[in-house]
């Protein structure tokens, strides 16, 4: 399995509240990028048709129950090796041996935090093989410690605003994807924000400014919008 940047999660969780809620909190730290389905028959016909790189299964499902999901993504081998975080309310003993029995990679018991989950998402995709740190990036001039909040240019450290580092993220994480600049306004200055569009390329201006040879690194896409190059 090869891993994108951000990875791709499917939340299969019936409760639609938590469900956002589980999307909203990855999405924000750019842990993942996250789908939702409701049901277990949903989950099924959404793995068959594009394999996520993991999936957080609630047992609790309509249609068809989690332990039933778990079975057929472990007995399909284009989903064998597909990792699973089981997130359920069963916290007795016997439930989370029964469930890291029937093949998944960790279990998660409700009430949790959010940052625990991304978390283990993150260990669960090392194991599996080949997540890269999206906490980090180290190229031949730019290294930059999203954790640590710092970013250095040939090794001497680059003094950005906390808009200007948001954009460098979200335009790191996403690399080589374009990003329009409706996109960017969403990631970085929050849904709804009021805003115009311009107000991305003056800041994209600057950090190119500030980020100096390293700053080629970020591509104008000619009527789309940015992109970031190794």
């Amino acid at each position: 399995m090869t891993v994108t940047a951000i990875p791709r999660v499917l939340v299969v969780e019936d409760e639609i509240d938590l469900a956002r809620l589980i999307k909203h909190a990855l999405a924000r730290e750019r842990h993942a990028i996250v789908e939702i389905a409701t049901a277990g028959d949903e989950a099924l016909a959404r793995l068959r048709s594009a394999p996520p790189d993991l999936v957080i299964l609630d047992l609790n499902l309509p249609v068809v129950d989690g332990t039933e999901v778990c079975r057929r993504i472990r007995a399909e081998p284009a989903t064998a090796g597909l990792p699973v975080i089981m997130l359920t309310a069963r916290s007795a003993e016997s439930d989370r041996v029964a469930g890291l029995d029937l093949g998944a990679d960790d279990y998660l018991t409700k009430p949790f935090s959010p940052r625990e989950l991304a978390a283990r998402i993150r260990a669960v995709l090392r194991r599996r093989g080949g997540a890269p740190d999206p906490a980090a990036y180290r190229g031949r001039l730019l290294t930059a410690d999203f954790d640590a909040v710092t970013v250095s240019v040939d090794d001497q450290p680059v003094r950005l605003t906390r808009r200007e580092f948001e954009l460098l993220r979200c335009l790191v994480d996403n690399r080589p994807r374009v990003l329009s600049r409706d996109r960017l306004l969403e990631r970085v200055w929050g849904y709804g924000h009021a805003i115009e569009t311009r107000a991305v390329d003056v800041h994209i201006g600057r950090l190119r400014a500030k980020l100096g040879p390293a700053g080629h690194q970020i591509e104008t896409v000619v009527g789309i919008g940015y992109r970031f190059v190794e």
